[in-house]
C-alpha cells in the first residue's frame, strides 16, 4: 500500500539513519555495506545486461512494424516466463503488436508496476545499416535507448531480484506495449487499468543524465477551423470571403495562449487553405501542438482560444477552436517527490548522485498517474542513461548500466521492506 505522505517521509528520513537497503535496523554506515554489495551484483550483470541489448536491438520493431514486434514480443515473453513470471498476451487495438503483462507474486505487501514500451521510431532495415556496436563508453543501436534499455533494465532488476532469492514485496507486474512513439492508443486504457491498483509505478524512458523524472508534460493538439465563401479570384474576389486571410489572422492573435511562468507552450505547426489559385479559399484550418504540466491549463487556454476567436478580420466568415486531449500529464505530487527523495538516498550509499527533473516531453507516466488520488507513486526515467534519440546517434552510457540496476533493485527492495500504513 501506498504510504501517507507523512508515513512515507517517515520511512525515507528512517532508511537514510538506519535501515539498510536489506531493511536490516543498524547505523547508517550499516547500510554502505549492503548497498555495495547489490551494487558489485549489478556490475556483474552488466555483460548479460549487454546481450540482452544486443538481441533486442538487432530487430526492427518500429510502430506498426507489425513482424518486427512480433518477434521482440517472443524475446520478452520467453524472458519474463523464465523468471518465474505469469504471462499474459493481449492485441493493442488499433495498434499493431500485443501488450505483454507478467506477474510476480511475493511474500509482501508492497504492488510495484515497471512499464516501458518495446517499439521504436526507426523503419524495417535501419537495425542492419547500422547495427548495435560498442563505441568507447557508448552504446550505439536504433532504439538502445529509447526504449530497448528500459526493456533490458526491467528484465535484469528482475534477475538480480531472484539471483539474491529476494521475494519480500507483495507483487511486481511488468507491461511491456508497442505503441509508446504512437501517442499508446492501444495501451493507454490498460496502463490506466494496472496503475490504479499499485503502490508504485516506474516507467523506463532514458534520462540524458543520471536523473530521475518527477513530472513530465501532457501533450493535447489544437484545432481551427475556418469557413469561408469561394468565388472567383481574378473576377469577382469581392465576393468571397476569404478563409485562409481569417485564418491568418487568428493565428496571430493566437501565438501567446502558451503559459511560460507554467510551462505551458501552445505552437502552430500546421496549416492547410486553399485548392486552386483562382479561387478565393472557402475553408482553411491549422493545427497546435499543446504542452502542459498544470492540470487547470487545458480549461484555461480552451476558455482563452474560444473568447479570442470572437473577433474576426473577414465579416461572415465562421472560426471554431478545440481541443483533443492527448497523453496527460505527470503533475507534480508528493509521491514522485518522496520516491525521487528516496532514490537519492539510495544513490548516496554508492557514493553517486541521482538528481530529480521535471522533463518537456510527454510520456506513458502520465497515464498511470491519478490527480485525485496518492497511489500509485509514479517515478519515470529509471531507465538507462542515453541520449540522441530518435536520431542515428541515439546512445548508452556504459557506465550508466549497474548504477541504474542498482536503483530499480534497492528501490524495490527497500520499499518491499520498510513498514507501510494500509490505506483506508
Amino acid at each position: 500500500m501506498l504510504m501517507r505522505p507523512a508515513t512515507f517521509a517517515a520511512a525515507i528520513a528512517l532508511s537514510s539513519i538506519g535501515v539498510s537497503s536489506f531493511g536490516v535496523p543498524g547505523a547508517g554506515q550499516a547500510a554502505e555495506k549492503p548497498a555495495e554489495d547489490l551494487l558489485k551484483r549489478a556490475e556483474s550483470e552488466r555483460p548479460e545486461f549487454l546481450t540482452t541489448l544486443e538481441e533486442l536491438v538487432a530487430i526492427d520493431s518500429g510502430t506498426g512494424n507489425a513482424e518486427g514486434l512480433s518477434k521482440v514480443e517472443g524475446i520478452l515473453v520467453e524472458r519474463l516466463k523464465a523468471l518465474g513470471a505469469e504471462v499474459e498476451v493481449t492485441p493493442a487495438q488499433p495498434s499493431a503488436g500485443n501488450n505483454i503483462v507478467g506477474t510476480l507474486k511475493g511474500s509482501g505487501e508492497a504492488k510495484f508496476l515497471l512499464m516501458v514500451h518495446y517499439d521504436t521510431v526507426f523503419g524495417p532495415g535501419t537495425a542492419a545499416e547500422r547495427p548495435f556496436r560498442v563505441d568507447g563508453e557508448r552504446v550505439l543501436g536504433p532504439g538502445v535507448a529509447d526504449a530497448k534499455g528500459g526493456l533490458a533494465m526491467i528484465l535484469h532488476s528482475l534477475k538480480l531480484l531472484r539471483d539474491q532469492g529476494f521475494d519480500r514485496y507483495g507483487s511486481i507486474t511488468v507491461l511491456f506495449n508497442p505503441d509508446e512513439e504512437m501517442g499508446s492508443g492501444g495501451s493507454k486504457k490498460m496502463i490506466a487499468d494496472l496503475a490504479r491498483g499499485q503502490d508504485y509505478v516506474f516507467s523506463y524512458e532514458p534520462p540524458d543524465k543520471d536523473a530521475v523524472t518527477t513530472a513530465t508534460n501532457g501533450i493535447n493538439t489544437v484545432y481551427l477551423d475556418v469557413k469561408g465563401r469561394a468565388s472567383h479570384a481574378g473576377s469577382a474576389p469581392e465576393e468571397g470571403r476569404n478563409a485562409v486571410t481569417e485564418l491568418a489572422h487568428q493565428i496571430v492573435q493566437l501565438k501567446d495562449l502558451g503559459d511560460p511562468a507554467k510551462g505551458t507552450t501552445v505552437n502552430w505547426t500546421i496549416v492547410k487553405g486553399g485548392e486552386k489559385r483562382n479561387i478565393i479559399p472557402p475553408a482553411a484550418s491549422a493545427e497546435a501542438d499543446m504542452r502542459y504540466s498544470d492540470l487547470t491549463e487545458y480549461d484555461r487556454v480552451l476558455a482563452d482560444g474560444q473568447r479570442i476567436i470572437a473577433d474576426k478580420l473577414i465579416p461572415d466568415t465562421e472560426v471554431s477552436f478545440r481541443i483533443e486531449k492527448g497523453r496527460p500529464p505527470l503533475a507534480r505530487n508528493p509521491g514522485s517527490e518522496q520516491l525521487a527523495a528516496l532514490a537519492k538516498q539510495l544513490y548516496g550509499r554508492i557514493g553517486q548522485t541521482v538528481e530529480p527533473v521535471a522533463m518537456r516531453f510527454g510520456t506513458d507516466a502520465g497515464y498511470a498517474y491519478f490527480p485525485d488520488s496518492p497511489k500509485p507513486a509514479v517515478l519515470e526515467t529509471m531507465g538507462v542513461v542515453g541520449a540522441g534519440l530518435h536520431s542515428p546517434e541515439e546512445y548508452v552510457e556504459l557506465s550508466s548500466i549497474a548504477p541504474r540496476l542498482y536503483l530499480t533493485t534497492s528501490l524495490i527492495m527497500e520499499l518491499s521492506e520498510n513498514p507501510q500504513s494500509k490505506s483506508e
